[in-house]
This record gives C-alpha cells, sequence and structure tokens, in this order.
C-alpha cells in the first residue's frame, strides 16, 4: 500500500531535483550550444555529438556537463518513482476519474523511467567516453519525444489528481 505521503515525498522531492537539475544544465547553453544540454538530447548523429563535446571542453564546462548528466539520472529516478508512486495511490480510490488518472501516471511514469534513463544513459556513455556514437546518438534523440510526452502526462495527471482529491475533500 502506498501512502498519500509517501507519494507526495517522491513526486515533490522529483520536481525539486528536476529544479536542481536545470540549474546544473543552465550553463551548458552557450554560444556554440544555444541549446544547451537539450541539443545534446536531440543530436541525431556522432558528429553532432562530438561538436557539442568540443563546444563545451572549449568553454570549460565538459565537467559541467557531466554534472548536469549525473543530476539528470538522480531525477529520472525520484520523479519517476513518485510518478508510479502516485498512480498507484489514486489507483485505490473509489472515483474512477482519480483511478483514471491513476492509469495515467502509473503508465506515464513507468514510460518515463525507462525512456529517459535509456536517452540519459546514451548521453552518457558518449560523454564519458567524449566521442559521439551513431547509434547511441540515435537512440537517445529518438527516445527524447516519448520522454517529454510521458513527463508531461504524468505531471498533469497527479496534478490534477490532487487539485480533484483537494476540491471533492472539501465539499464533502
Amino acid at each position: 500500500m502506498v501512502s498519500k505521503k509517501t507519494f507526495c515525498i517522491w513526486f515533490f522531492g522529483g520536481l525539486a531535483a528536476f529544479a536542481i537539475t536545470i540549474w546544473f544544465h543552465l550553463p551548458l547553453a552557450i554560444e556554440a550550444v544555444p541549446e544547451g544540454m537539450a541539443e545534446h538530447q536531440r543530436a541525431p548523429d556522432a558528429p553532432t555529438v562530438n561538436a557539442i563535446h568540443a563546444a563545451w571542453q572549449s568553454a570549460g564546462l565538459y565537467g559541467q556537463a557531466r554534472l548536469a548528466m549525473i543530476s539528470d539520472l538522480i531525477f529520472i529516478g525520484i520523479y519517476g518513482v513518485g510518478c508510479v508512486l502516485g498512480g498507484l495511490y489514486y489507483l485505490r480510490s473509489e472515483s474512477g476519474l482519480l483511478k483514471a488518472l491513476g492509469w495515467i501516471a502509473l503508465l506515464c511514469g513507468a514510460v518515463f523511467l525507462i525512456t529517459d534513463y535509456g536517452e540519459t544513459i546514451a548521453q552518457f556513455i558518449q560523454l564519458q567516453a567524449n566521442a559521439g556514437d551513431d547509434g547511441l546518438a540515435n537512440i537517445a534523440s529518438s527516445l527524447r519525444p516519448t520522454k517529454m510526452a510521458t513527463w508531461i502526462g504524468a505531471f498533469l495527471s497527479l496534478i490534477a489528481a490532487l487539485l480533484i482529491e483537494r476540491f471533492f475533500r472539501k465539499s464533502a
């Protein structure tokens, strides 16, 4: 049984970790890589990844990129688990709407964990090797749209569930 407190700690902890991760990503947006880590995530091939790495290296940001990706790996786990726990919590609800939102959060959270870890691990391997790889770049860039959609789906479903639950509790 998942308690609301447990789910909220993980979910809101994940959002806090997301804010920290964004903070680590900000310095990576430089003139040569204006969208920072997002460009690395979308890089479709080895030459693009290598150009991004070279730009970060010449700007003295290679260590920052490692730190940003490590923070991303931590965030993914906390937020993804929070979404799955939130989904499990709302699956127990007597309300059909909250139960449906629970299913959305559970499925989106699970798919988010798989796709964002896949994307970020593919990126991190290339960063650690300081060498782009066509296969890994393709994996990362292909997973990004699904990762983004499931992040949003899990977030919106859980925020909606929390608001609906609060509204119904006050009106009862």
